[in-house]
């Protein structure tokens, strides 16, 4: 804040709650040996000798002529006039009372202050110090933008995509900033006033200045971003405050920490052949704000699910266990949908936010199906934003790892004392070989860039499909930490079937009631089957090297992780590949208590599905309420479940992002 001066003992600008510092050795006459300092009533003097700082006037009436002294010249208040105020040295030789000469330097005293919400309150605050360094934490300090990716108005684009401000309602998705001059009328005719970011963060911000008392719409005029990087503030004798408005273009990527400097640079006009000279910069760096997932133990808000040919029944006990949850229904029609009833797959519905306002963010998967568009064209709207990263090129060819039922995020976890209060990005890849699958590179790099949810990575490519919610699933518990990992687990199937058949219930048939008599399998046949327990057998050993690394990465111990029965079999398409043996049952649709889940169709033992009783059995105890709803036709035949043909907007955690340290 304010206008520094370079000259030593000549100038004439210096700043408000500023100071000026004179080395007053460099500009003495020959011979002189000691000085005094005087200056006008709006000008205060400190002298700093031997490491002590004085304020003038004092007990010395004279100082040595020494490198080691300086005298300190500081104002706290705008000059009414050019010139106003000065400061006389006069120097002294031996001991003599009369000064050999005189020094006088005039002042004249200018504001010049970029301030924005630094300390994040949702208001500006003035004449903020460090305003260079962006910190994190509670004590942190900088301020915060939001990606204005939603669309306010009826239009083609998202709100940051044009160079138009349309309504006040887009207005409120930007962050203020204010450039505050004062001083001379003089001053600001005589010099230039820029606002300017570097070239590389040109196409990263927009910025509005809204012109006029008034401040109406129709003033409110576009002047950096969009590959515009400086802009000339012009004076005004009514206005000595600009506002200017802040729009996020881009989220936090590789290449972009999501930092924005903005500067506001007033220049000198020198010599005719020269260009004009920087004598005072002031500067204020704003952090992007990331895109944040929601994990299953946040409070449900709305559900999504497809109306396809044939899953009417489907929709309907979505339907009664939303209502049970208090959440919204939003069918995608078929003349939407297209007949891809993978809602799950096509996107993810996260959020941003800064001190003055945040808002849900769909996330739209690249993968290139029916349902592409749909977030596009009927989820991004008014406070409802929109990202994307599209794979082109070589290398960045499209696979089932990056539809995002391949893309979860834990609850709030502390792992070895380090704090992750918003979760972690769960995404599935193949084994660490050099030619294993893995989620595209834009996608990786943008959850990574993100910053707030470290993501772990875990093996999901043994299954045909691939994705981390055809093994695990997180379910929310009043103990603990919280809530419960679910890991679906072959041994634990077993287990439960040796037990009915010892129990003498071996004859009980799998896909009973299912309606479709060559698929029924006797418990007896299932488990003298060598091929599914050969089968079973890697999958487990697949699900328990994620176990320990999901152990290992989120701090669990086995009180956090519930073993569901499940069974997996070869995939008809790639025998080395595992697909659900029958609907799988962690692939749930979790709304706060109310769990929906794949009806197995397990062996009926008292009139009931000995799967069902024991998914009852380990859930129904953390208070959670388990409603099995069939998808055997119209999802698990083909390869998909519950989760992946629903999808949830979840409440923002009450946490903010920026208190805690990555």
């Amino acid at each position: 804040m304010g206008v520094g001066v370079h000259q030593h003992l000549e100038g004439h600008s210096c700043s408000a709650s500023s100071f000026l510092g004179l080395v007053t050795s460099r500009a003495a006459p020959s011979g002189a040996t000691a000085f005094d300092v005087w200056g006008t009533s709006g000008v205060n003097l400190y002298i700093i000798h031997n490491g002590e700082v004085l304020k003038i006037p004092s007990c010395v009436p004279k100082w040595p002529l020494d490198c080691k002294v300086e005298v300190v010249v500081t104002m706290d208040q705008p000059s009414a006039e050019v010139n106003e105020d000065k400061v006389r040295i006069s120097y002294y030789k031996d001991n003599g009372r009369t000064p050999m000469a005189k020094a006088l330097l005039h002042l004249t005293c200018v504001e010049i202050s970029l301030d924005a919400d630094t300390n994040r309150s949702g208001t500006v605050q003035r004449r903020a110090k460090n305003k260079k360094n962006w910190t994190w934490g509670p004590e942190g300090k900088g301020a915060i933008l939001l990606v204005n990716c939603d669309r306010d108005e009826p239009q083609d684009k998202m709100d940051n995509e044009d160079k138009k401000l349309e309504s006040f309602l887009d207005r409120r998705d930007m962050s203020l900033m204010i450039l505050t001059t004062r001083g001379p009328e003089d001053i600001f005719e005589d010099h230039q006033l820029v606002l300017h970011v570097s070239a590389s963060d040109a196409d990263k911000v927009g910025v509005f200045h809204a012109q006029g008392k008034r401040k109406k719409l129709s003033q409110h005029t576009h002047v950096l971003g969009h590959g515009k990087s400086s802009y000339v503030v012009e004076p005004s004798c009514d206005e000595e405050e600009h506002h200017f408005y802040v729009e996020g273009l881009a989220f936090p990527d590789i290449g972009f920490s999501g930092l924005v400097t903005f500067h506001a640079t007033l220049l000198e006009a020198t010599a005719k052949a020269l260009p004009e000279a920087p004598i005072f910069n002031d500067t204020v760096v704003f952090r992007v704000a990331p895109w944040i997932m929601t994990p299953n133990t946040l409070q449900p808000i709305t559900v999504y699910v497809c109306s396809i040919k044939g899953n009417a029944d489907f929709v309907v006990e979505i339907s009664k266990l939303s209502k049970k949850a208090g959440c919204r229904l939003i069918i995608c029609p078929e003349a939407e949908n297209r007949g891809d009833r993978w809602i799950q797959d096509e996107m993810e519905i996260g959020y941003t936010q800064a001190p003055h306002k945040s808002f849900p963010v769909v996330f739209d998967s690249p993968r290139k199906r029916e349902l592409d568009g749909f977030p596009y064209k009927a989820v991004l709207g008014p406070d409802f934003g929109y990202v994307t990263r599209k794979a082109e090129g070589k290398g960045n060819s499209v696979s089932t790892l990056d539809s995002f039922g391949n893309l979860e995020v834990s609850p709030p976890v502390t792992v070895r004392g380090k704090e992750y209060p918003l979760g972690r990005v769960i995404i599935g890849s193949a084994l660490p070989m050099p030619h294993g699958d893995k989620m595209v590179k834009v996608v990786r790099d943008f959850l990574y860039a993100q910053e707030v949810q470290s993501p772990i990575e875990l093996y999901s490519a043994w299954l045909l499909v691939g994705h981390v919610d055809e093994f695990m699933c997180f379910v929310p518990a009043s103990d603990r930490k919280g809530f419960r990992l679910l890991l679906a687990s072959p041994s634990r199937c077993y287990k439960l079937l040796k037990e009915k058949e010892q129990e003498g219930y071996g004859d009980a048939m799998m896909f009973d009631g299912l309606g479709k008599d060559d698929k029924e399998i006797s418990i007896t046949a299932i488990l003298a089957d060598k091929s599914l327990r050969s089968i079973n057998e890697y999958c487990q050993k697949c699900i328990d090297w994620n176990r320990d690394l999901l152990k290992e990465e989120l701090e669990l111990e086995e009180e956090d992780i519930i073993d569901i029965p499940q069974l997996f079999t070869r995939s008809s398409y790639s025998p080395s590949k595992a697909v659900a043996y029958f609907p799988d049952i962690v692939n749930m649709l979790v709304l706060g208590k109310y769990l929906g889940i794949p009806k197995p169709f397990g062996p009926i033992i008292h009139e009931q599905c000995c799967l069902e009783e024991e998914v009852r059995r380990l859930l129904e105890p953390l208070g959670l309420s388990c409603t099995f709803i069939d998808d055997y036709e119209t999802y698990h035949k083909d390869l998909g479940e519950v989760h992946c043909g629903t999808n949830v907007r979840r409440k923002a955690f009450s946490f903010k992002w920026w208190n805690m340290t990555p």
